[in-house]
C-alpha cells in the first residue's frame, strides 16, 4: 500500500480563515445577567420597536434579535407578545407617573410649569417608552392597555387639578383640562419626531395655552372664573 498522503500545509491566510466561525453561524455573544438586568433589556428592546411600528407587525423574533436573546428567553419572561406588549407598556407608565406626583407650594402657575418641565424629561429620556405609550399598539385601546394608557392621563388630571385646588371640576373645566392634556401629548409626540423647537420655548407654549384655555372656559362657567381670580 502506498503512504497516506500528508495533508497540505495552510499558509497565513487559510490559518486565519480555518479559525473563524462560518459568518451565518454567528449570532449576537450573550452575557450573563441577573433576571432583573435581563428582564429590563427585554422590555427596552420591545419599547423601542413598539415606538415605531404597530405591536401587530413587531414579532417575539425581533424583540429577540434587538436584545440580543434567544427567542426561548423571551417567551420565558414574558409568555406570548401580549404579555411583552403590556409589560412594556405598564414600564414606561410607571416610570412617568413616578414623575407626575405633585409638589405644592408654589402659584398653580409655577407648579404647572415644574409638573410640564417633569413630563418632558420622561419624554426626552424615555423617547421610545413614551412613543410606545401613546402612538404603538392597536387601534382598539379596551382591556388592560386601555387602563395602561387611561392611568397616565388620569394621573396627569389629577395632578392639575391638584395644583388648581380643586377637587371636584366642572363640566366645562374637566373637558377644558382633557383637552389640553391631549394636546400635551401630540405636542411630545411631534416634538420627538421633529425637535425643530426648543425645550423651554415648547413648555413656555403650553403652559399660555393652558392659561388661554382656562380664560375661555372662564367665560361660560362662574366657578372657572372664580378661580382665575384667585390664581
Amino acid at each position: 500500500m502506498g503512504a497516506t498522503p500528508r495533508p497540505a500545509k495552510l499558509d497565513a491566510k487559510d490559518r486565519d480563515n480555518s479559525e473563524q466561525p462560518n459568518q451565518s453561524d454567528q449570532r449576537p455573544a450573550r452575557r450573563r445577567l441577573s433576571v432583573d438586568r435581563r428582564r429590563e433589556e427585554l422590555i427596552a428592546a420591545a419599547l423601542e420597536l413598539f415606538s415605531k411600528h404597530d405591536a401587530e407587525d413587531v414579532s417575539i423574533d425581533d424583540v429577540a434579535l434587538s436584545a440580543g436573546a434567544s427567542r426561548a428567553l423571551v417567551y420565558h419572561y414574558f409568555g406570548g407578545k401580549q404579555e411583552l406588549y403590556v409589560a412594556a407598556l405598564r414600564s414606561a407608565a410607571d416610570e412617568l407617573e413616578a414623575r407626575l406626583h405633585p409638589q405644592q407650594g408654589g402659584r398653580p402657575i409655577d407648579e404647572l410649569a415644574a409638573g410640564l418641565r417633569r413630563y418632558f424629561d420622561f419624554v426626552e429620556e424615555h423617547a421610545a417608552g413614551f412613543a410606545a405609550l401613546l402612538r404603538g399598539g392597536p387601534a382598539d385601546r379596551a382591556g388592560e392597555i386601555g387602563e395602561i394608557v387611561d392611568g397616565v392621563r388620569q394621573r396627569l388630571f389629577k395632578l392639575i387639578m391638584s395644583q388648581m385646588r380643586v377637587t371636584a371640576p366642572s363640566p366645562v373645566l374637566r373637558i377644558t383640562l382633557r383637552s389640553w392634556i391631549a394636546s400635551v401629548e401630540t405636542a411630545g409626540l411631534d416634538w420627538l419626531e421633529h425637535r425643530d423647537l426648543d425645550r423651554p420655548t415648547l413648555e413656555r407654549l403650553l403652559g399660555e395655552q393652558m392659561v388661554a384655555l382656562v380664560g375661555v372656559a372662564a367665560d361660560y362657567d362662574p366657578e372657572v372664573e372664580r378661580l382665575t381670580r384667585s390664581s
